[in-house]
C-alpha cells in the first residue's frame, strides 16, 4: 500500500521533511533568543532613563569602558565648552533621515579632565563636505550640563567605516582615546548625548531618545516557525493519504477496464 514511499521522488521528499523540521524548531528557539535578548536591552535603556541624574565622575573616568549597564544613565557635570578644540561627526542623519553632521565639543571639567559632548545634529548645508561647517556657539561660561552617557563608538556596533584622511577637524566614530591623544588630555571614556541646556534657537537640533527594540516581532517570527515545523508533519501526511488514494483509484480504475474487457464478447 506504501510501497511508492520507497520511489527517488519520495524518499528526498522524505528527507527534505526530517530536515525542515528541526531546523525549523531551531530557527524558533534562535528568535525566541533575540525575543529576550531585546527585551532585556529595553528594559536596560527603560531604567537608565528614568533613573536619577548622578555625577558623570561616578559612572566613568580616564581609559574607562562605559557598559551595558551604564549606557543612557542620565549624568551631570560642571565646567565649560571648549569650541578651539570642537570637531564634527560625519555621515549623520536627523529624525527625518537627512545628512549632516553631529558637533563633538569638549567640555572641561572643574578638576581639568576632558568630557566630550555630543551637542547634536547640524545640516552640511556647506559649498562642500570637505570644508569645515558653521557651527552655533555653546553656552559659554561655567555651565552645568545633562545628557545620557554613551560607548565610544566602534565600527562593529555602528556599521560606520572609520574613513582616514579626512579634513581637518572632521572625524567618523567618537572615541574617547583618540581624542585624548588628541586634545592631549585626561578623557573620559565614552561621551554626553546633550540632553539639557537646550540650543537656542533649536540648532544643534537635539539628539532624539533611544527607541525600543522591536521585541514583539522576535516573538512573533518564533511561533511562525514553530508553526511551519508543525505543519511540516502535517503536509507530509497529507500528501501520502493523497498520493496511496490516488494510487488505490487508478489502481481500481485499471482493474475495472481490464475485467470490461474480458468480459466484452468477442467480435463475430
Amino acid at each position: 500500500m506504501y510501497r511508492f514511499l520507497l520511489s527517488r521522488q519520495w524518499v528526498i521528499l522524505t528527507l527534505l521533511a526530517l530536515v525542515l523540521i528541526p531546523t525549523m524548531v531551531r530557527l524558533g528557539f534562535w528568535q525566541m533568543h533575540r525575543y529576550e535578548e531585546r527585551s532585556a536591552r529595553n528594559q536596560l535603556v527603560a531604567e537608565a532613563l528614568a533613573a536619577k541624574p548622578v555625577p558623570v565622575e561616578r559612572l566613568t573616568s580616564p581609559g574607562h569602558t562605559v557598559t551595558s549597564a551604564e549606557r543612557y544613565h542620565s549624568v551631570t557635570a560642571k565646567g565649560r565648552f571648549d569650541t578651539d578644540d570642537e570637531v564634527v561627526v560625519r555621515r549623520r542623519t536627523n529624525a527625518d533621515d537627512e545628512v549632516g553632521f553631529h558637533v563633538l565639543t569638549p567640555f572641561v571639567l572643574d578638576d581639568g579632565k576632558v568630557l566630550l559632548v555630543n551637542r547634536g545634529w547640524i545640516p552640511a548645508d556647506g559649498p562642500s563636505q570637505t570644508a569645515f561647517p558653521e557651527i552655533p556657539a555653546p553656552p559659554g561660561g561655567e555651565v552645568t550640563v545633562t545628557g545620557r552617557l554613551m560607548p565610544d563608538e566602534t565600527t562593529e556596533a555602528s556599521g560606520i567605516k572609520d574613513l582616514k584622511g579626512l579634513p581637518d577637524r572632521q572625524i567618523m566614530l567618537i572615541n574617547s582615546v583618540r581624542e585624548a591623544e588628541r586634545l592631549d588630555a585626561q578623557v573620559l571614556g565614552g561621551y554626553l548625548a546633550l540632553t539639557a541646556p537646550e540650543p537656542k534657537g533649536d540648532s544643534p537640533e537635539p539628539l532624539g531618545n533611544p527607541g525600543d527594540e522591536n521585541a514583539a516581532l522576535n516573538y512573533a517570527y518564533a511561533l511562525q516557525w514553530w508553526l511551519f515545523a508543525a505543519g511540516v508533519p502535517i503536509g507530509y501526511v497529507t500528501l501520502v493519504r493523497r498520493e496511496r488514494r490516488d494510487r488505490e483509484e487508478a489502481a481500481a480504475a485499471a482493474a475495472a477496464a481490464a475485467a470490461e474487457k474480458e468480459t466484452a464478447p468477442s467480435p463475430a
